[in-house]
């Protein structure tokens, strides 16, 4: 090989291997810059998220919760019983006593002999020594509390508290907080009782029942034991109060069937009784979602006219149609909607207290 092509062939390597290095390097710039716009994001990204994490990591584990900071009850953990955590102010005159040393309900003696003579509900409630939680107290009962919550019912179907009941239960309490030695803060009677008013209107806005009724024909009686044993195939159940109860898959009752004329229905005079018109009663706030109870009332209600050879009729024995079952249904829902716009949920426990 002459020294001329050797020198070209040097040349063309040269060029080749410039060709390349140029394009490792183009390549590595782009690697690059790729690299350091998806470092941006990520960074971007951690930045956003991160925080959070080391802020959870940096705090302190957290303080047990003392019950004493929230007397409100309601969903409070720290409520071990139902009724204790339905007491507050808008439905209940409460007061708390926070206790020098624990003491066993006996200590409440003087409400316990009197706890009947104004006219609502009382509750007395304790923050149990041991467990911390908050439940009904048992007079009898040798278990201490460092707390009590002693409440009267502002409300119930029979109307609010009256003022001189009210302010006698504030006396009490009074007198048992002096005795006991007890610092407590005691709620003004006239606001109480202007919340029990306010409260009472609207109660009586939202209480409705509901009822459909069944008419026999002209010279026609319902035998008790063909009502039973129709009631008893579609799901019902005779009670103690005389009318045949469908319940829920919890034991609540849905709504009610008896007669109309308010004749009791027994087990051991069913085949005595006769009557000629039956009346099916939903009770609105006692009631888990009212619409859907009246729907299912309407269908068990054609289900029996059918079988007993009824017809359905309103309270002035009018037929009912399609349509005015449709404006019946309406109301329900009107109803529902404004126990909901009030906060007091239709079949909650709640509106058990103050619907009964």
């Amino acid at each position: 090989m002459s020294e001329f092509q050797l020198s070209l062939l040097t040349i063309g390597i040269i060029v080749v291997v410039g060709v390349y290095l140029y394009g490792f390097w183009q390549q590595w710039r782009y690697r690059r810059s790729r690299g350091e716009s998806f470092k941006s994001q990520f960074t971007e990204s951690s930045v956003q998220v991160a925080p959070n994490k080391a802020r959870k990591m940096d705090t302190q584990p957290e303080e047990p919760r003392d019950p004493l900071l929230g007397l409100e009850g309601g969903s409070d953990s720290s409520v071990a019983d139902e009724v204790c955590g339905l007491l507050n102010d808008a439905t209940d005159y409460v007061v708390t006593f926070l206790l020098k040393h624990p003491l066993a309900p006996d200590a409440l003696d003087a409400l316990w002999q009197r706890r009947f003579d104004f006219g609502k509900s009382v509750h007395a409630c304790g923050l149990n020594t041991g467990s911390g939680l908050w439940e009904r107290l048992i007079p009898d009962s040798e278990q201490t509390y460092r707390a009590f919550r002693l409440s009267l019912q502002l409300v119930d179907r029979a109307g609010a508290v009256s003022e001189v009941r009210l302010a006698g239960f504030r006396e009490l309490l009074t007198e048992i907080a002096r005795q006991l030695q007890v610092e407590v803060r005691l709620p003004s009677v006239e606001e109480a009782m202007q919340r029990a008013r306010e409260l009472d209107r609207f109660c009586a806005d939202v209480d409705q029942m509901i009822g459909i009724n069944l008419l026999a024909g002209v010279d026609r009686k319902l035998f008790g034991t063909e009502v039973s044993a129709v009631a008893e195939r579609l799901g019902m159940s005779l009670q103690s109060d005389g009318t045949f109860h469908l319940a829920d898959e919890f034991g609540v009752t849905l709504f009610n069937l008896s007669a109309s004329d308010g004749t009791s229905f027994q087990h051991h005079t069913l085949n005595q009784t006769r009557v000629d018109s039956l009346t099916l009663l939903l009770d609105i706030p006692r009631v888990s979602e009212p619409v859907r109870c009246f729907d299912k009332m309407v269908a068990l209600a054609q289900e029996l006219s059918k079988t007993l050879r009824t017809i359905l009729v309103d309270d002035q024995r009018v037929a009912l149609s399609d349509g005015a079952i449709a404006q019946i249904r309406a109301q329900v829902a009107a109803t529902e909607e404004l126990m909901l716009v009030g906060h007091i949920t239709p079949g909650s426990a709640q509106a058990l207290r103050l619907f009964a």
